[in-house]
């Protein structure tokens, strides 16, 4: 019974992965290949022939490289606003008891029950009245509204797992509150701090949206390629894809290490 249950688990596994990563296979090789092979009929599923002209021609139409630099600067101010408002109200939820706490952690997930498109003609009105719109941080802003509940739930989480106990004995040999959170409790959350950085940026990344209302001339990556799809040659699309699945990965493998300490795997 044990066996059969391994095999369905390592089945299921497999099932999941190819589900993932056979688009982004084809996509991948889709980007380095000629545009006469991205035609071609019947496909190969091995590439001939390795080609970055596919890719050449993605970096050299103009505003590609302008909407990359936004898309990163967005996702940046993503990470560190998530961060800087979803640690201290996580916090807050895990060590101190207080009137309404079940309420608020009830409104934390409601506010992802409201759809982006209801809230963009009145943040875009706003922007434009304040001065902020079409700029990268009018979009930083919105992103974080939507990566901020994932990192306040997260972070209570990890706050509740680090025992009290560990502050209390920081507190008696001379710490305050603030230096017992940032020598003692802070380190320990980390591993979970980076999970809630890569769903941040990642969330951050991929939007297209509210990146697409809120700005006209600084585009995210991604507003700017659905705006450019619609007339775009096919290969044009393939290489936007790829480009756009790069950075995560890059950052997702820059932070690894944090996310195995979590999961209690030690990396090499």
């Amino acid at each position: 019974m044990r066996a059969h249950a391994r095999f369905l688990y390592v089945a299921l596994a497999l099932v999941a992965s190819v589900w993932v990563l056979f688009p982004i296979y084809l996509i991948v090789m889709s980007a380095f290949a000629h545009e006469e092979t991205i035609f071609a009929w019947p496909k190969s599923f091995w590439p001939r022939e390795i080609s970055f002209e596919t890719l050449s021609f993605f970096f050299q139409v103009q505003g590609v490289w302008n909407a990359t630099v936004n898309s990163i600067l967005v996702a940046v101010m993503t990470m560190v606003f998530s961060i800087a408002l979803g640690a201290p109200a996580g916090y807050a939820l895990a060590r101190f008891r207080f009137f309404g706490k079940d309420v608020f952690r009830v409104a934390i997930l409601m506010t992802r029950a409201f759809p982006i498109a209801i809230l963009a003609l009145p943040l875009t009105v706003r922007f434009i009245q304040i001065g902020i719109y079409d700029t990268p941080f009018a979009v930083a802003l919105v992103h974080t509204a939507l990566a901020l509940p994932f990192a306040i739930l997260v972070s209570s989480s990890l706050f509740i797992g680090i025992p009290r106990e560990l502050e209390e004995a920081a507190w008696t040999m001379g710490c305050t509150r603030v230096e017992a959170f940032r020598k003692v409790v802070l380190p320990l959350a980390l591993p979970g701090m980076a999970a809630t950085m890569i769903f941040a940026f990642v969330i951050s990344w991929n939007e297209v949206f509210a990146a697409s209302v809120l700005t006209l001339q600084e585009r995210t990556l991604t507003a700017y390629l659905l705006v450019s799809m619609v007339e775009a040659p096919l290969h044009f699309r393939f290489a936007g894809g790829f480009f756009l699945i790069v950075p995560a990965l890059i950052f997702i493998f820059a932070v690894r290490k944090y996310l195995f300490s979590m999961w209690g795997i030690a990396s090499r």
